[in-house]
């Protein structure tokens, strides 16, 4: 399998993946798609410099996808990884939705369960 390693630094974010994340029909596809109950919220990554060709590659490459209802957007996810704790990328189908940002879900709290804040480094290692 091919995997891309991503490296950023965590931030917070507006809120908007923990609303898009408690909406059952996406509750339902993450469990369907990925094998977990995401946890609902979203650790963001801005990445590296360095890592938009690669960050590229996850709107390329074979990915699976969140169908939306009427008025939302659909979303690509990938299966990953932080060190052994199993995660996806979810990448929101939004034009204006920036470039260097990574959103990344799990069944657990990533902040708390990795002891992690804002302007830590970190790396994502997605499936291609």
């Amino acid at each position: 399998m091919k995997q891309v390693k991503l490296k950023g630094t965590v931030f917070s974010g507006t809120g908007e993946g923990k609303k898009h994340l408690e909406l059952p029909w996406v509750k339902r596809q993450v469990e369907e798609k990925l094998g977990f109950i995401p946890y609902p919220g979203t650790l963001n990554i801005l990445i590296s410099k360095g890592n938009a060709e690669r960050r590229k590659l996850l709107e390329t490459a074979g990915a699976m996808r969140i169908c939306p209802v009427k008025g939302y957007c659909s979303g690509i996810l990938h299966k990953a990884h932080i060190g052994t704790l199993e995660c996806a990328i979810v990448i929101p189908e939004v034009k204006s939705y920036p470039k260097d940002y990574l959103e990344v879900i799990a069944a657990a709290y990533l902040r708390a369960k990795l002891k992690l804040k804002d302007g830590d480094e970190i790396i994502v290692i997605a499936d291609l």
